[in-house]
């Protein structure tokens, strides 16, 4: 993916942009990142909007019981079909 990384316009580059984000590599790192401030600006704002996207919306863990009530739930549930 990377052998023609240097010869990418911005088109092209935010076409694979979702891509990059997506994979464990280090956007910064990309050769046309490196050479294009309009591309590094995009890329910035992705980010700050991603954060505040975090900001607005953190991730909670579930309780440690949570399973053990769906699992219940749905026992119940399956015994009650059966009565009927």
């Amino acid at each position: 993916m990377m052998e023609d990384a240097n010869n990418l316009n911005c088109a092209a580059f935010q076409a694979k942009l979702s891509e990059l984000i997506g994979s464990d590599d280090n956007i910064a790192d990309h050769p046309h990142i490196q050479s294009c401030a309009r591309c590094r600006a995009l890329l910035a704002d992705l980010e700050t909007i991603a954060e505040a996207a975090r900001q607005l919306f953190p991730v909670v863990e579930p309780p440690d019981e949570l399973w053990e009530h769906i699992e219940s739930a749905i026992k119940s549930e399956q015994g009650s079909s059966d009565i009927g």
